[in-house]
């Protein structure tokens, strides 16, 4: 299943500040602990910042069910940045995009986050909790009080502000306190001499378990509390299970069940609890979002119950999978939790900033076809990251352009795999745009396109070096530097080297929606060239023009869409006058097609346009012709194509069947060999110069080709 864990780091993720500024955050090793939990669940899963970026993150990150896909699911872990019900902000945000989710609705977090509402429905249903006043103002009326009495933030968690008063004096000190810290009520309630307890549950309805009863240790102290430094700097010890009789046990089980149930909470809470010296129970509060952070009680309660980490995180998700579809128990860990894909994904995961920073490294360079110099410093950065890996390069020296590179991990000359890249593109240096990133992007010339993908399938053949299986796969590497001039140099190479292959993976980029490339058009390229010979009058230019019109005309009429075949006259210029009568011009056409049959009579097609009569009036000749062939869709590419798609399927990744008009380098290798293309990051170009891939998406698509390479040798 897709997993997005949503937690709070970038705080100025907003339009603007506004309310209540939140203290409550989880670290990011708290964040990361859960999710390695989750990947050992076998889960695909993905951090989101929750802020004002997280539609645009989930948007491409989670699968569209409405098209047929697995529905995933968001662990929530966002406390909230700002204003007041802060638990509710994701949600409902949430509820509102149509994603299923961890934890509680916005109604029941809601409940539990006010302290003042809470008490309010606990007593409603006789559930004992302290008798309490709420001020708005230290200038406010004190009068009934019982001393002591605890003063408290009525919409904190983590005990923030939370402080122990015994006289007027100190109540209208802390309630002034927090009414300017933290800008909201004051809950105030009497203070319970006695002994600290907490209850951790799990499930919903009548499957909702709850952990053994835990105590804080409180050095036998009736009057001491557990405050915010305490739970942050030097956590008191905790006593699980507590040492107090079964039928006391029992019955702060039940009713802590109660109180979940009553405020409609979800999937997971802690409830808090006070025993005074006679034995009676009293309920505080609720933590709907109960911490997940290594010194938690909830953890430590857990695991008491004999929950690991791993196994705790993927309950929760289960039972929360439960409320939306789940009906069997696949997301419990298991033992192929341990298999090779657990651990392709987790080294992948543990190493994503080095990935960022070679992409980086490679998006900086620049790569335009004629910079022999950023070419073959490109081609270098990939050889020093593959050597260790045991692969051994072979330069094959270019002239005009940079050279050309071929890698392999085996002595045969047969291979599982041959990889097809490139290392040029045709943007110059002027126009270059260097790396840059957002919360959910990587922007850079060429990342999209190939850059991008070389810097996945490196990071795929270093998780499978990791695990000891690259030199089981036998791994053919052609990059060559001639893709933005048609392959001029190159394809006669690439057919000679792709014939000794098992099958062949381009480097390129997907599109948003997991194109994977199984057909190419052919390119042909034709230049026409038109010049007035015999002036003879006025009305000669008028023709001349007239005559050449009606070739682009023709020339255009020759597409045909069932046919998969476009004649487009994308470059006209004609200069003529009518006073010292000449008239000349010149036309480029851009022919694409799909069928490498179609291109062999189209070039007499074109080349016949022009009338032969009327050759010694006009001088008019046409140069050009086919660039590329097709790579055309044929029985055993779609096998392959289905092959990858059952292994992404298992990922949770998402992969569509693409034709792509464009042509590429990979058109030359045989249609008897199966080839796919797309392989790579999704994402798309911006412009001519400009081109991003979602974050995410180098490690996914990694993960997806240390896959297909590890299938490939079977």
């Amino acid at each position: 299943m897709k997993v997005a864990i949503i937690y709070n780091k970038d705080f100025n993720g907003v339009i603007n500040r506004f309310g209540l500024q939140n203290r409550e955050i989880y670290s990011e090793d708290s964040v990361k602990r859960v999710f390695k939990a989750l990947e050992s669940g076998g889960h695909n899963v993905n951090i989101i910042d929750g802020n004002m970026y997280v539609a645009e993150s989930l948007q491409e990150f989670m699968p569209k069910v409405l098209e047929g896909e697995k529905m995933g699911m968001v662990f929530n872990m966002a406390y909230g940045i700002q204003g007041e019900s802060r638990y509710t902000h994701i949600p409902a945000f949430l509820e509102m995009l149509g994603v299923p989710y961890v934890g509680s609705n916005p109604s029941g977090h809601s409940l539990a986050l006010d302290k003042v509402f809470t008490k309010i429905v606990l007593q409603k249903y006789s559930i004992p909790t302290p008798e309490f006043w709420v001020f708005n103002s230290h200038k406010d009326e004190i009068k009934d009080m019982e001393y002591p009495c605890i003063a408290k933030p009525k919409m904190e968690s983590v005990s923030f502000g939370l402080k122990v008063v015994y006289n007027d004096d100190e109540l209208r000190e802390s309630v002034e306190f927090i009414t300017n810290e933290f800008k909201q009520q004051v809950l105030v309630e009497r203070f319970i001499r006695g002994r600290e307890f907490c209850v951790g549950l799990l499930g919903n309805g009548e499957d909702l378990e709850a952990f053994p009863v835990l105590e804080i240790d409180l050095d036998n102290n009736p009057d001491a509390i557990q405050t915010c430094d305490d739970k942050k700097y030097a956590p008191k010890n905790k006593i699980c299970p507590a040492d107090i009789s079964e039928e006391l046990a029992n019955e702060m089980i039940e009713l802590s069940k109660k109180a979940f149930n009553v405020l409609h909470l979800k999937d997971f809470a802690r409830v808090d609890i006070r025993l005074d010296e006679n034995g009676n129970i009293y309920i505080l509060e609720i933590n709907s979002m109960a911490s997940l952070g290594r010194t938690g009680s909830y953890v430590h309660a857990a695991s008491v119950a004999g929950y690991s980490f791993e196994k705790l995180v993927n309950k929760i998700l289960e039972v929360a999978g439960k409320r939306y579809f789940i009906e069997n128990n696949e997301n419990e860990p298991n033992e192929s939790s341990q298999s090779i894909n657990v651990k392709i994904r987790s080294y992948l995961s543990e190493n994503q900033e080095n990935f960022e920073n070679l992409t980086k490294k490679a998006v900086d360079l620049n790569t335009y076809v004629r910079n022999i110099e950023g070419v073959n410093t490109f081609s270098d950065l990939i050889i020093k990251n593959l050597t260790p890996l045991g692969f051994k390069s072979t330069i094959i020296p270019q002239i005009e352009i940079g050279d050309f590179v071929f890698l392999t991990n085996c002595e045969e000359e047969e291979y599982d795999v041959l990889i097809l890249g490139n290392t040029d593109d045709n943007v110059k240096l002027p126009k270059h745009k260097n790396f840059e990133k957002n919360q959910n992007k990587l922007y850079g010339t060429g990342i999209w396109k190939y850059k991008g993908t070389i810097i996945s399938q490196i990071a795929a053949l270093k998780a499978l070096d990791k695990l000891k299986l690259l030199k089981e796969i036998k791994i053919g590497i052609l990059l060559t530097s001639d893709n933005s001039i048609q392959g001029k140099f190159s394809k006669d190479i690439i057919k000679n080297i792709s014939q000794k292959a098992k099958m062949v993976i381009g480097s390129n980029g997907s599109n948003s929606e997991g194109g994977i490339i199984t057909s190419r058009s052919g390119s042909a390229i034709y230049e026409c060239y038109m010049n007035l010979l015999n002036k003879e009058g006025a009305f000669d230019s008028s023709e001349a023009v007239a005559l050449l019109s009606k070739c682009i005309s023709k020339w255009s009429s020759m597409s045909k869409r069932e046919d998969g075949l476009i004649v487009l006259p994308e470059d006209i210029n004609i200069q003529s006058r009518i006073i010292n009568s000449y008239s000349n011009g010149y036309v480029r056409l851009n022919v694409r097609f799909n069928n490498n049959e179609d291109i062999k009579d189209l070039d007499e097609r074109i080349r016949n346009v022009i009338p032969k009569k009327l050759k010694n009036k006009f001088q008019i000749y046409i140069k050009g012709g086919v660039t590329r062939p097709a790579m055309q869709s044929n029985k055993i590419s779609n096998e392959l194509f289905e092959n990858l798609k059952k292994i992404a399927n298992k990922i949770d990744v998402r992969l569509k069947e693409e034709h792509v008009w464009e042509s590429s380098n990979i058109c030359y290798v045989s249609d008897s060999i199966p080839t796919i293309d797309g392989i790579g990051p999704t994402g798309c170009k911006v412009n001519d110069n400009l081109e991003f891939i979602y974050k995410h998406s180098i490690l996914e698509k990694a993960y997806l080709i240390a896959l297909i390479l590890y299938d490939a040798k079977k």
